[in-house]
């Protein structure tokens, strides 16, 4: 069965703004802090899922990965760089940057659930995606890389009420010397 995975760097204090300190926010930079061990690589334990599955990116998060993944040519970086890509944005026309990017042209819940039906959907980062998702109970899975950082303040993950639910824990696994891999599944 196809999963929709949401995959964000995110701190103690449930902040997933800014983690690498691209969008210049006061606190930004919290998770690359910790070195690049806890950031580099397949860090959210993808695997052959980015072979099969699709990446899923909002407008910031696209733009970000297409001006740093086209240039890597590990084994992850290539799939990365292979792996379909749709976009969610209003006002990108041209995604050419990042080869086999498509601007998603539907209702993006509507879009998710097409392909969902044909494979994987990854979500990594870009944070208004994952709340619509959350809003319509179309997020299957968690993998939620947790930093020893507490901020205050910053744009959080989980903020609407009306999508509280229960999860599952999959597995925790330390990543790095700081980070921690978890993984939730939605329940029932």
């Amino acid at each position: 069965m196809n999963r929709v995975i949401v995959n964000e760097f995110i701190t103690l204090d449930g902040v997933a703004e800014d983690p690498d300190g691209s969008a210049g926010t006061a606190a930004g930079g919290w998770a690359f802090r910790h070195g690049p061990e806890a950031v580099a690589g397949d860090k959210f334990k993808l695997g052959s899922r980015l072979d099969t599955g699709a990446l899923l990116l909002g407008r910031g998060t696209w733009q970000l990965f297409s001006r740093l993944w086209p240039s890597r040519s590990d084994d992850f970086s290539t799939r990365m760089n292979t792996a379909p890509k749709w976009v969610v944005s209003r006002t990108l026309t041209d995604v050419s940057a990042w080869s086999n990017s498509t601007v998603i042209g539907g209702e993006l819940t509507d879009e998710v659930r097409r392909l969902r039906g044909e494979r994987d959907v990854i979500v990594i980062g870009s944070t208004s995606v994952v709340q619509t998702l959350m809003e319509h109970d179309l997020v299957d899975e968690y993998r939620l890389l947790v930093f020893p950082t507490v901020l205050g303040t910053g744009r959080r993950l989980f903020t609407d009420p009306a999508v509280a639910r229960d999860l599952r824990l999959v597995s925790v696994e330390q990543n790095g010397a700081a980070a921690l891999l978890l993984r939730y599944e939605k329940t029932g």
